[in-house]
């Protein structure tokens, strides 16, 4: 992985420690929101929540199969703490719950986002596996690049590689592309395949969007990722689109999807309105 990473990240370290889990960061410009360098990405936000909730008590015979992750406005790019505690322990089904919160200027402490995942134990089912979604077509370095609206060439996304497999904004067919990161979540560390895919993909609205970010904003509140098998690689194919509802609230969807094959779906929330 170091040869295919920078040496910069998304965050830096600022403490950390365990029993329960807390650490503090301080985001770098790759974290930056592509409606503003002002404020945080979702991805690289998710990215460390699902981080810190991963590094909770891990157990042999068990994984994550459902994150999800609820933002409470913009999130400023200054230092945060991220916490994370088991909610509902369990041997075979867990609930762990973490929160990055701030300290605004006036000395109050804000909660700015909230995550949640499902551990579910582990056993061979491979006798019997099935994937209900069929698989996209795998990434080509000779294929078309994913060129970003020019808006939004910055910050987080614009520290995204990303392969074009079909056309972007053409309304009934999702939109298809592979996408890796690179820069570590954390500066100078190794990322898990778990940590990245979750990173990656909150760009699901954006690749799956069905309007111009020229004319009209759509930012998503939330986040809800299910894998029903574990992300392989660093490269994540997403396959989205947009629904557009009546009145100004949307919904993006997509698969996700390893090399291997599909791994799982996504979901988020999205607010829109006209510029």
């Amino acid at each position: 992985m170091s040869d295919m990473l920078s040496e910069s990240g998304c965050y830096e370290l600022i403490a950390e420690s365990s029993s329960p889990y807390s650490g503090q960061f301080r985001p770098t410009q790759h974290a930056a929101s592509v409606w503003g360098l002002e404020v945080q990405h979702g991805g690289p936000v998710a990215g460390l929540l699902t981080r810190a909730m991963d590094r909770l008590a891990p157990r042999q015979g068990s994984r994550i199969s459902r994150i999800s992750v609820d933002i409470f406005g913009a999130i400023p790019m200054s230092p945060v703490t991220v916490t994370a505690w088991i909610e509902r322990p369990g041997q075979r089904v867990e609930l762990l719950m973490s929160e990055m919160r701030a300290v605004t200027p006036d000395g109050q402490e804000r909660l700015l986002a909230r995550g949640a995942a499902w551990r579910l134990a582990t056993r061979a089912t491979a006798h019997v596996a099935y994937r209900s979604d069929s698989s996209i077509v795998t990434g080509d370095p000779d294929s078309t690049k994913l060129d970003w609206p020019a808006a939004w060439r910055i910050g987080f996304a614009a520290s995204l590689e990303a392969q074009l497999i079909n056309v972007v904004g053409v309304r009934g067919d999702p939109t298809t592309a592979w996408l890796r990161m690179t820069q570590p979540l954390v500066v100078g560390e190794e990322m898990s395949y778990l940590e990245s895919a979750v990173t990656i993909s909150d760009v699901a609205n954006g690749i799956g969007a069905r309007l111009d970010p020229v004319d009209w904003t759509f930012v998503n509140t939330d986040l809800v990722l299910h894998f029903f098998e574990e992300p392989q690689g660093w490269w994540l194919g997403i396959a989205a689109e947009t629904s557009i509802g009546v009145d100004g609230i949307g919904m993006s969807a997509a698969t996700m999807h390893s090399e291997t094959g599909v791994i799982g779906r996504l979901a988020q929330n999205v607010l829109i309105q006209p510029r």
